[in-house]
């Protein structure tokens, strides 16, 4: 059984549709990109699997359930922002949160911090535990919210643009420690992103979405002149430079497509 299932899955906000009939399965352990440019519908797809935003038609389902809001199922990693440096919440609180931050439950605070110290060992953030957030770097507040969303045991991980403000390196970092717990834990990851080639070694598939379109398949299937040509209906080209992709576009309503890959054009 998928942990994550779609069926003719609509979502649209008034005359504006952002994907229409998707169907999808991710496995457990799978790992799938989903790429496109600002408001096709990606992160809106998230909030639909987090039961935030309810489907216009189709149904969904987490691990044969329907999605609902705060469902222990469900893992969140969100966008890496600045934090106050004055901010005192210790790096092993913001942990927590995602063990009994959202409901009220009988574990006992020994189990409780029994699996923090558990998962802040498995992302290696324990030298800096316990020092305040805010004085933390993007990389190290990143692998806790890692941390925080797979305290609780999730069957999905869903990533809305967890590598943004990192820097390459912290990049290749965080999502491959991101990879590796999923992996590990047979856990299916959507990973929403701009930038597919920090992810590329651990993408199994890609769902990739544009004005209502969608294709789906391997970077090899979907990331390439003829399909991406076809999604933007405007002329596309997709080089391969070494081990990284690079998108040539024409102009669309007078931006360059560039918005997922470096790219030239």
């Amino acid at each position: 059984m998928g942990v994550v299932r779609l069926r003719d899955a609509r979502l649209a906000y008034g005359p504006r549709v952002l994907w229409d009939g998707l169907d999808l399965d991710v496995a457990p352990g799978e790992f799938l990109a989903v790429l496109g440019p600002n408001g096709s519908g990606k992160t809106s797809l998230l909030r639909v699997l987090l039961g935030l935003q309810p489907l216009s038609s189709g149904t969904v389902e987490i691990h044969g359930e329907p999605a609902r809001r705060g469902s222990t199922r469900v893992g969140y990693i969100p966008q890496q922002r600045s934090v106050d440096a004055t901010l005192s919440v210790r790096g092993r609180d913001l942990v927590t949160l995602g063990l009994e931050g959202h409901r009220w439950g009988f574990r006992s605070r020994r189990a409780s911090r029994a699996r923090v110290d558990e998962i802040l060992a498995e992302v290696g953030a324990q030298s800096y535990a316990h020092m305040p957030i805010g004085l933390l770097s993007g990389g190290e507040q990143q692998r806790l919210r890692v941390a925080q969303a797979l305290v609780a045991g999730p069957e999905v991980l869903l990533c809305d643009e967890p590598l943004l403000s990192l820097d390459l390196a912290q990049q290749r970092v965080v999502s491959g420690l991101i990879a590796e717990q999923a992996k590990l834990r047979g856990a299916g990851v959507l990973f929403v992103t701009h930038e597919i080639n920090p992810i590329l070694p651990f993408v199994d598939r890609v769902l990739y979405l544009v004005d209502g379109r969608f294709r789906i398949g391997t970077p090899d299937e979907v990331m390439t002149s003829e399909t991406l040509s076809e999604l933007y209906r405007t002329p596309i080209e997709v080089l391969r430079v070494r081990d990284r992709i690079v998108v040539v576009g024409a102009e669309q309503d007078g931006a360059t497509v560039h918005h997922h890959v470096e790219a030239k054009g």
